[in-house]
């Protein structure tokens, strides 16, 4: 938005003094200024999910092609790429979904101008006065019906996969070419890119929050450079509280998703229960639940249902475990896969019972895959918007619902420096997760 407003847009303004025009050059309250945005906001995890597939392919396919003569780009069009589509359709379909639950961008960059998608349809049918419960239950329902068709499609692809498989007994590394004179465009799209996505939006968030007032960087802006908006954001009444409930969300979430997934993903792996194939499936189900369906669902059942936790931090708790138990059970599943069972037979050939055979043996060799699974669900717990938004109540605010009350609240300097501040402890959280990853060798998931 401080990019691209079309009154306080920096890029509006910079091109105006530049070309002497008085033109709105970009809009970004429009649905291309929100689907640019969340095009930007999902590019790392179509970039994960696509670099898997390329890491995985066999170069000697690519090795043969250019041995017969053919170029790098028909190489890449009629033998990589075609070898790598079903890793790009499947990556559009969990993107589809992504997109079609996000709430926070249709939100901050739809409802100003009027442009509805279906969450934040569900946010005002709830929020407006009377709530309109049925409507926004309708609203979910169909979008409901919508993600889990995406993640059908997605599911029947993944079974369909191995039919352009490439990876065979004989080890190898993927290939690297040589780009040539291509370096240097490829050099610049990356520099690009990283500026588009990464400098520039974290730059005028800086930017903001060293001012008094948001105004446009400027000699006579820079003399007005201060700290006050990081104090005033220090000194917030619910401040201290807010990130209190955040980090001991966050933590209570990772910890019991980590344990819970652990538990299940042991007894889909190591036994043969009948049945268990179902508390897979039922473990990866939340995946089909948009944030804010889920929110809303837990709202009315704990309405209905009243057991003393509507209004607490348990009901978020509730939803966070819901909401990324499937992301646990990911890195668990994984790691115990590698775990060989003659150590649980020897185990309790030992005379340790089961309980102690999970604890001594399973948990520390889970150990690397608990540790990262753990800072990966608290830094999304942390970020989670969408299932909170309907769920806090005064008292439980997560620092997600003080960014959205600034905002509301028109406290762009203060929520510029909230957004700073959480960036850098996210960033850190990052850093420690690929640095637990590294020293393990934990795979990418």
């Amino acid at each position: 938005m401080m990019l691209a407003s079309p009154k306080i847009g920096i890029i509006n303004l910079a091109l105006q003094m530049l070309l002497h025009r008085d033109t709105v050059f970009v809009d970004i309250y429009s649905m291309a200024g929100m689907i640019w945005v969340d095009g930007l906001h999902y590019s790392p995890m179509a970039f994960l999910m696509m670099t898997a597939a390329f890491r995985s392919m066999d170069p000697s396919l690519e090795e043969q092609a250019a041995m017969s003569g053919a170029s790098m780009l028909q190489t890449a069009r009629r033998i990589t790429l075609k070898l790598a589509w079903p890793a790009a359709l499947g990556s559009l379909l969990i993107l589809f979904v992504r997109a079609i639950e996000s709430f926070e961008v249709p939100a901050l960059l739809g409802l100003p101008v009027g442009i509805h998608v279906y969450t934040s349809s569900i946010y005002q049918a709830i929020h407006q006065y009377p709530s309109e419960v049925g409507l926004a239950s309708a609203y979910a329902v169909t979008l409901l019906l919508l993600t889990s068709l995406g993640i059908y499609a997605q599911s029947r692809l993944s079974q369909q996969g191995s039919r352009y498989a490439t990876v065979t007994g004989k080890g190898f590394r993927p290939r690297t070419i040589d780009l040539g004179r291509w370096r240097y465009l490829t050099a610049a799209i990356f520099i690009v890119y990283f500026v588009v996505v990464v400098l520039l939006p974290f730059l005028v968030l800086v930017w903001s929050s060293l001012q008094r007032f948001y105004s446009a960087p400027s000699w006579q802006a820079l003399r007005r450079v201060s700290l006050d908006s990081y104090r005033a954001v220090l000194n917030y009444p619910q401040f201290g509280q807010t990130v209190w409930n955040s980090v001991v969300l966050a933590a209570l979430t990772a910890a019991a998703i980590m344990l819970l997934s652990a538990i299940i993903s042991w007894i889909v792996v190591r036994t043969k229960l009948k049945g268990r194939w179902l508390l897979d499936n039922i473990a990866s189900l939340p995946l089909v639940f948009p944030g804010l369906v889920l929110g809303l669902a837990i709202m009315v059942c704990y309405l209905t249902v009243d057991i003393g936790i509507y209004g607490t931090l348990w009901i978020m708790f509730i939803a966070y475990v819901t909401r990324f138990l499937p992301y646990g059970l990911r890195y668990n599943s994984s790691s115990m896969l590698q775990i060989h069972k003659e150590l649980e037979e020897s185990a309790a050939m030992s005379g340790a019972s089961w309980l102690m055979t999970f604890r001594r043996v399973i948990l520390p060799l889970l150990k690397p895959g608990l540790l990262a699974g753990f800072i990966y669900v608290m830094i999304v717990s942390i970020r989670e918007l969408a299932s909170s938004i309907l769920l806090y109540s005064p008292g439980t605010e997560v620092v997600s619902i003080m960014i959205w009350e600034l905002w509301q609240n028109g406290q762009y300097v203060e929520l510029s420096a909230l957004g700073v501040m959480l960036i850098v402890a996210l960033f850190l959280l990052v850093m420690l997760a690929q640095l637990v990853g590294r020293k393990f060798g934990i795979a990418e998931t």
